[in-house]
């Protein structure tokens, strides 16, 4: 493997120190979030935020944007949102000569990092378009193809998808991570940030690194050695699959470019194991949470002790009670919806272990007693009562 330009490093090491550590500054309680975007762009990959208004969603992709100074595009999506005005509307000039040209002035073909507000709210006059310019980076109207250099989409709602034609649009966001209001603690934080903000809102900010940079980088994923993480990708996509998680072919295939990015982001030339951190975020539903933390943590947990670990592997986050009891109740309606020999019983009982050793983590002990009586009740009805004792 060709190992990284030191050059590629250094756009890294910028990357994180001059843009990603000052936007934590700035918004308080929102690491995650911003770590996740600067995978993604490195990445080349899409981030969908779940969350209600007032979040910070759009702050977040806005001030991301300036720093790299990128053309940014933001837009709020609604049931009526018409393709010109996303993608720009045809050149009348061109139009009368019998020729059919997009003027994408100003408009989403020509920027760098792209906002969707409501994603969710897509009709079926831009879906299609929207799963090219997402999955290939391509605009196609009529016969007209459009290369975008886009860096990433980044994707918003407050609902997750409950129509099967969006299921393919929200399927092109690989990851995905919920923006909540900041605990009542950190108010002061907050108002103090967004206080700030709101002075130097017009100011130009310091870019350390540009958009053809984070290109540079994309094109430098590759050299990146996969070679010391692989076995344990695939065991891990097994097992997730075995407990219920579709991961097909082709998401398992572009993880694997945020693994990459992972470790070039920490300064690596070769993945490791402490990079499998970035499956914790593939979940479709806010319950399978708890099951993939359960899973990826209980892998990387000594290698994320490393110094030269990512931010976010080393984040060994507490368990949600809400979540899990929320993902047993799933798991107890699938038992009792089957019979025995059903290999969806199988899965459940797996799903059931790995619920249990995260549920053991819960400090909270009237908590913890509640989702371990769900946990009990399940294991009665998968046919385990050592398992429930």
């Amino acid at each position: 493997q060709r190992m990284p330009e030191e050059s590629t490093r250094q756009i890294a090491a910028r990357l994180r120190e001059g843009v990603l550590d000052p936007m934590k500054q700035w918004f308080t309680g929102k690491d995650e979030i911003i770590d996740l975007l600067g995978l993604c762009l490195v990445g080349g990959e899409n981030l969908f935020i779940l969350g209600p208004p007032g979040t910070a969603k759009s702050a977040l992709v806005r001030e991301l944007g300036l720093r790299i100074h990128g053309r940014t595009f933001e837009y709020l999506l609604t049931r009526f949102t018409e393709p010109n005005e996303l993608f720009g509307p045809f050149d009348i000039r061109k139009l009368r000569e019998g020729v059919l040209e997009t003027n994408t002035e100003g408009m989403l073909p020509e920027a760098s990092i792209v906002f969707l507000d409501e994603l969710l709210n897509a009709n079926s006059a831009i879906l299609n378009s929207l799963l090219t310019v997402l999955n290939e980076r391509v605009l196609r109207r009529g016969r007209e193809v459009i290369d975008l250099p886009l860096l990433t989409v980044v994707g918003a709602s407050n609902h997750l998808p409950e129509e099967e034609a969006l299921q393919a649009l929200f399927d092109r966001f690989l990851l995905r991570v919920r923006s909540d209001n900041v605990p009542d603690e950190h108010l002061a934080e907050v108002l103090a940030a967004g206080w700030e903000m709101a002075a130097k809102e017009n100011e130009e900010r310091p870019s350390p690194v540009s958009a053809d940079e984070i290109r540079t980088l994309q094109k430098a994923l590759p050299s990146v050695s996969l070679r010391p993480a692989l076995n344990a990708f695939v065991a891990m996509v097994r097992r997730l699959r075995t407990a219920g998680i579709p991961i097909s072919d082709r998401r398992a295939v572009k993880l694997q470019r945020l693994i990459a990015a992972s470790a070039l982001l920490c300064g690596r030339s070769e993945a490791n194991i402490s990079d499998l951190w970035v499956l914790r975020y593939i979940w479709d539903t806010e319950e399978q949470q708890e099951l993939l933390r359960s899973v990826v943590d209980d892998v990387i947990a000594e290698p994320a002790k490393e110094s030269d670990s990512h931010p976010l592997a080393r984040n060994q986050g507490l368990p949600d009670p809400e979540l899990l009891a929320s993902e047993i109740e799933t798991v107890t309606s699938t038992l009792e919806g089957t019979e025995t020999g059903d290999p969806q019983r199988a899965i459940a009982r797996d799903r059931l272990t790995l619920l249990a050793a995260r549920s053991q983590w819960i400090r909270n002990a009237e908590q913890r007693a509640f989702v371990n009586a769900k946990l009990e009740a399940a294991w009665m009805l998968a046919g385990d009562p050592e398992e429930a004792a």
